[in-house]
């Protein structure tokens, strides 16, 4: 939840053009991580919830991309940059290591 309050905030500062771009885009792929581990912890088969998981880490890989062409086209600076991907890769972090522990138990 903090990845998506800070995809918010940094994206506020984008040129008005990007609204239905990378905007949408990053703000889209930010919510879809968390939703999709709700969603798949709810009610759901273990094979499931690895499949809604592995959404959920397509979704935080795209947003990793979205913040390099982000930093490379000027529209964040290093630092932002550097916030947002260790946020990105503290949440990889933790859904690889939700979805190793569902499949080593269950599958």
């Amino acid at each position: 939840m903090d990845l998506v309050e800070l995809v918010y905030e940094i994206t506020k500062s984008f040129p008005a053009e990007e609204k239905f771009g990378l905007i949408s885009q990053m703000r889209r792929a930010a919510v879809s991580a968390p939703s999709n581990i709700s969603e798949g912890a709810a009610d759901r088969s273990h094979q499931q919830f690895v499949n809604f998981l592995s959404i959920s880490i397509g979704s935080l890989n795209e947003l990793s991309t979205q913040f390099e062409i982000s930093l490379r086209i000027g529209y964040i600076n290093k630092i932002n940059h550097e916030k947002a991907q260790n946020l990105i890769d503290e949440c990889l972090k933790t859904t690889f290591g939700l979805k190793r522990s569902v499949e080593q138990r269950y599958l």
